[in-house]
């Protein structure tokens, strides 16, 4: 370390947190509860990304599209709706405030309650141990630390698409502040990107009324999801009329409105009112004086196992660390890089990421843990798979969604769970269960011996479980009890 950063004696904070979206709340909300003297330092909204931007705004969008496929759909039911209008205006309305009663969790006041320093202003670290904060008054205070966790985020991937910047594109950061206010979801929308983001907001404004055409470079969508579950997304999503265009390339934006695509060495366009940029984030490392301190390389935070910079005492959690790109992954990460801030010497602890779950809220949704069949195969890991179709389950044909499945790979022979994909109408509180069973160590035998309540979409896994338990059924055995029990009838 150079000696004209020389280390203070003295320090005035345990530990300073810059940003405050999922990792940095709760690495802020750590070290208060551990009675560190902590200070948060955010320079725009409390809560980040999710609360503002993304998670939130978005679940409320799908559940308004949903309720109104619902109310399509509800002659299924026996039930007549007449014909069904999106009040669009309203639908923007109801995300304001549900992010609005969602606020106080993330709020300055309830924070500030538990005993964190919350300070609003831009940060930028000036010293290995020294931050300065540039406050909107125009005032500025410096502070020193013992130890920093980055909790910065990540911000929506532009490719250099010409056209791109004259093109007045959205992005899932922007969309909220524009779509708000229009009185109509546009006519056309183009979305580039087929992840998660990108097939979510395609079903959501197909549904709320957009013609959308969904545009994916890859030969399918969804390419960290298991193919099986990745092909039904795309079915649904072709069913209800979004255009999907996988193998296409974005060639261009021209300035009247067109997105200029190439598939098989032949170009056609596609005509929009809006484009929405999904096809990933990238981390927030400029301005914050990381890369004068040589802890940005190729654009990235370099860190170890134990999520710690090449300085010890600054740690990264969140999307900025680049493991991964999720709310309850930033959390998780931020028990990891907090602990170690404040434990060193005495202890330390490398993040295990090995059962962390993710949900692709479509309509199924898609749900995972541990390991795809993808991913077992490039790493050389034998597995079983056992699929239980959802098809089957009572509680889905009750309800008129009996589409997806319960996939689960395990240890070959054995009830050792490798990894899991559930497609639903609500995997995402399905998958619970197996990464509970997973955390612990719990076998299919041992998911199966609990009692679950007849009829739910939990039984899917408990049927998934005993799926397995078929396929290996004992039939030795069974020949020599079928005897038995001949012989004691005489």
């Amino acid at each position: 370390m150079p000696v004209s950063w020389p280390k203070p004696r003295k320090f005035d904070r345990n530990l300073i947190v810059i940003g405050a979206g999922a990792a940095g709340l709760v690495s802020s909300y750590i070290a208060a509860m551990a009675k560190a003297k902590v200070t948060l330092v955010e320079a725009h909204d409390m809560g980040g990304d999710c609360l503002n931007t993304g998670c939130v705004p978005s679940k409320a969008l799908l559940k308004s599209a949903r309720v109104a496929h619902s109310a399509r759909d509800a002659a299924r039911y026996g039930i007549e709706t007449g014909e069904v209008t999106v009040d669009f205006p309203r639908v923007m309305q109801r995300i304001r405030d549900v992010i609005t009663a969602i606020e106080p969790h993330d709020s300055i006041e309830r924070y500030t309650g538990l005993g964190v320093e919350c300070v609003t202003g831009y940060a930028r670290i000036v010293d290995p141990w020294t931050v300065d904060i540039a406050k909107a008054d125009g005032s500025s205070q410096r502070l020193t630390a013992k130890a920093f966790v980055i909790a910065t985020g990540a911000a929506p991937v532009v490719p250099p698409i010409p056209g791109v910047e004259e093109s007045g594109y959205l992005t899932s950061e922007t969309l909220w502040e524009e779509m708000a206010t229009r009185k109509a979801a546009p006519k056309r929308l183009a979305i580039l990107g087929g992840g998660p983001i990108g097939c979510e907001l395609a079903q959501a404004f197909q549904r709320l009324g957009s013609q959308v055409t969904l545009v994916e470079m890859a030969d399918r969508l969804m390419l960290k999801e298991d193919a099986d579950a990745a092909a039904l997304v795309t079915e649904t999503l072709k069913q209800e009329g979004v255009d999907v265009r996988i193998r296409h390339k974005a060639v261009r934006l021209d300035s009247g409105k067109q997105l200029v695509v190439e598939a098989e060495g032949k170009q056609s366009a596609i005509a929009y009112d809006e484009v929405i940029i999904a096809v990933g984030r990238k981390a927030r490392v400029s301005g914050f004086g990381l890369e004068e301190l040589g802890l940005v390389v190729d654009g990235r935070m370099a860190i170890d196992a134990k999520l710690a910079t090449a300085m010890p005492h600054i740690f990264v959690a969140g999307d900025v660390a680049g493991n991964q790109q999720l709310t309850h992954g930033a959390s998780h990460e931020a028990w990891y890089a907090t602990v170690n801030a404040l434990a060193r010497p005495f202890k330390s602890y490398k993040a295990d990421y090995r059962v962390l779950p993710r949900v692709t809220y479509t309509d199924p949704e898609v749900a995972s843990v541990g390991l795809t069949e993808a991913e077992a195969a490039a790493k050389g890991i034998s597995y079983d798979v056992t699929r239980y179709d959802i098809d089957d389950l009572d509680r889905a044909i009750a309800d008129g969604e009996a589409q997806g499945f319960v996939k689960i790979l395990t240890v070959p022979g054995k009830e050792r769970i490798l990894g899991a994909t559930i497609v639903a109408s609500h995997a995402g509180e399905m998958i619970a269960e197996l990464v509970f069973a997973m955390r612990h160590n719990l076998t299919l035998g041992k998911l199966m011996a609990a009692i679950h309540s007849y009829p739910t979409w939990s039984e899917a896994n408990k049927f998934a479980a005993g799926q397995y338990r078929l396929a290996r059924k004992p039939e030795r055995l069974q020949r020599l009890a079928q005897r038995w029990f001949d012989w004691q009838r005489g």
